[in-house]
């Protein structure tokens, strides 16, 4: 049997609508924050990647949805305060979706991070 390739669309389409919407938001301020990145399939979720390199991924779990902007949450501590964080992880509710100034700052920080910072 021929298993289907999972693309960004395939993905978000089988979300509930509420992750779904909440996600799609996060896909089009990290898409603004870094329109040159590619979305992409990396480790099982739909992820962003510039010059061939991780950016940032999304995703949705069975109670929360999730952002993974990577290590550079450690230098985010105090504006992360009141999210289930872990290691390169941010977990929120559908229906309180992480602001787009701190997710444009996250995706800003992870490009420098990975040595792709541009002016802004």
């Amino acid at each position: 049997m021929t298993q289907k390739k999972k693309t960004v669309e395939t993905y978000l389409t089988a979300l509930s609508p509420e992750k779904r919407a909440a996600l799609e938001r996060l896909r089009k301020i990290i898409r603004a924050a870094s329109p040159k990145a590619e979305e992409c399939i990396s480790y099982g979720i739909p992820a962003f990647r510039l010059n061939r390199k991780f950016l940032v991924g999304l995703g949705a779990g069975a109670n929360h949805c999730s952002f993974y902007p990577g290590a550079v949450l450690t230098t985010f501590g105090r504006e992360l305060k009141r999210y289930d964080t872990s290691k390169g992880t941010i977990r929120f509710q559908p229906d309180k979706p992480l602001p787009a100034t701190l997710v444009r700052r996250l995706v800003k920080a992870r490009l420098a991070k990975v040595g792709i910072a541009r002016k802004v």
